[in-house]
């Protein structure tokens, strides 16, 4: 089956992350705060590199609770960096805990992450239409934005480059190629699912 061109020929967990999950819309509050965590921790390195250590990711962070990451103590820290199953990057570790407190925020307010980080695009996917990987953007007004509000409560790694690829992961942007099997046609019928 053809793919988008990232996806295309490599590692069969690079694959099914395309297949199964990328540019499938995502509503869930605790599952759109684990991608834009691990989002943040790609800044820098492959996507490939954190879906390896995405299992680890989530045994490290007590599986992305937030309330509990918001109250990780100096010594939770210190084995974060010593655990070789994540980027031990002592800024990114901050800025989980700190993002996670961030969210939490968010929640208070909104009542509902999924409202306040889909309010950018007017709770509706945007479905673009590229020939190829070379046509897709890497930031857009709509990233922008996000990151602008992000930064502004308090959020890191955050910039609109990350908040692109987080729109990407979690389909608030369908920027599969018109030659994926995966691409949704302009009447929004996706081909492919989470079955595939």
């Amino acid at each position: 089956m053809k793919r988008c061109d990232w996806a295309a020929d490599v590692d069969p967990l690079y694959t099914q992350y395309h297949d199964e999950e990328w540019g499938i819309p995502v509503f869930d509050d605790q599952k759109l705060f684990e991608i834009l965590i691990l989002e943040g921790a790609q800044a820098g390195l492959s996507w490939y590199t954190i879906l390896k250590k995405r299992e680890n990711y989530r045994q490290a962070f007590d599986q992305f609770d937030a309330e509990k990451i918001a109250c990780y103590s100096d010594r939770k820290r210190a084995s974060l960096l010593k655990d070789a199953g994540i980027v031990r990057n002592r800024i990114k570790v901050n800025a989980a805990i700190i993002n996670a407190q961030c969210y939490l925020d968010v929640l208070g307010e909104y009542q509902s992450f999924s409202t306040f980080i889909w309010k950018f695009v007017d709770g509706e996917p945007i479905k673009n239409h590229w020939a190829s990987m070379q046509d897709v953007p890497i930031t857009t007004d709509e990233s922008d934005a996000m990151s602008k509000e992000l930064k502004k409560r308090g959020f890191k790694f955050v910039g609109p480059t990350i908040c692109y690829a987080f729109m990407q992961a979690v389909g608030i942007v369908d920027d599969h190629t018109t030659d994926c099997f995966c691409y949704s046609d302009p009447a929004g019928d996706r081909v492919c699912s989470a079955e595939a």
